[in-house]
């Protein structure tokens, strides 16, 4: 049983890696492209406007949260895109028929979106050396922060898929939800540089807690706990999960 759990397990995280690695002019390239804008307008332009940050030159700051910002697009971008897909196609029903447990289903489409967010996070992070030198505080902690938030999101895609009816409605979370909190969640600025009752408000922006998580273990600085935000992305991941292979053992937006 657990070998042919692992052997499902593989075979679909490997369909799901070889599908974005098919594509990867369209996977790969334009988040190296637009990563490379910001370090270029944001970095080297404004950023000698601005001065030290945290500490900090502002392109060092800056380079974390783009990191993260990066890895979150990507790795809901994949799961979502991927599993509507495969539902549109009725490609799903093969799965769902197979003898394969759900979990392993999700585990599997999780999977592949944790690759590509981890490949594209190796991407902008070497794109980034060519603009300024990154140090590492902890490496333990980058690792932790990245695996948790791309899983999350990655999740995150999953149930959007399972819920959206068109294509169209697998780009709504991203554009009015995601972008917002992306921009609110500290990757351009320090929150100590709001007044106090917005720095609380901007408290409860979860991605807030995966951009300063991230940036600690590059810097060596956070506006907030990093193990609050390492606390936070293990329930998060937990309820996420929780979810997803409810929805999918149910057959919620799959079985008619």
């Amino acid at each position: 049983m657990a070998s042919r759990n692992l052997t499902a397990l593989r075979t679909i995280w490997i369909k799901e890696c070889t599908r974005f690695l098919r594509i990867w002019v369209q996977t790969l390239v334009p988040p190296a492209i637009t990563m490379s804008l910001y370090f270029i307008i944001f970095g080297s332009l404004i950023g000698k406007r601005i001065g030290e940050m945290g500490g900090f030159s502002y392109m060092e700051f800056i380079v974390p949260g783009l990191i993260m910002m990066s890895v979150i697009t990507n790795s809901y971008a994949n799961v979502s895109s991927s599993f509507f897909s495969a539902k549109f196609q009725r490609n799903v029903e093969e799965l769902l028929v197979a003898p394969v447990p759900n979990w392993i289903i999700v585990l599997g489409f999780v999977g592949g979106g944790v690759a590509r967010a981890i490949l594209i996070g190796i991407i902008v992070t070497c794109v980034s050396l060519l603009f300024v030198d990154i140090q590492i505080y902890n490496l333990g902690i980058i690792i932790i922060t990245l695996l948790l938030t791309s899983s999350l999101f990655a999740t995150a895609g999953l149930i959007n898929a399972v819920y959206a009816k068109t294509f169209d409605d697998i780009s709504m979370v991203p554009t009015f939800v995601l972008t917002p909190l992306t921009y609110l969640g500290g990757v351009f600025y320090s929150l100590t540089l709001l007044p106090e009752f917005w720095q609380w408000v901007s408290k409860i922006n979860p991605i807030v807690y995966m951009v300063n998580g991230f940036r600690y273990g590059f810097l060596g600085v956070s506006d907030v706990n990093y193990l609050v935000s390492i606390g936070l992305l293990v329930v998060f991941n937990v309820v996420l999960f929780t979810v997803a292979y409810q929805l999918i053992n149910r057959g919620v937006g799959i079985r008619s």
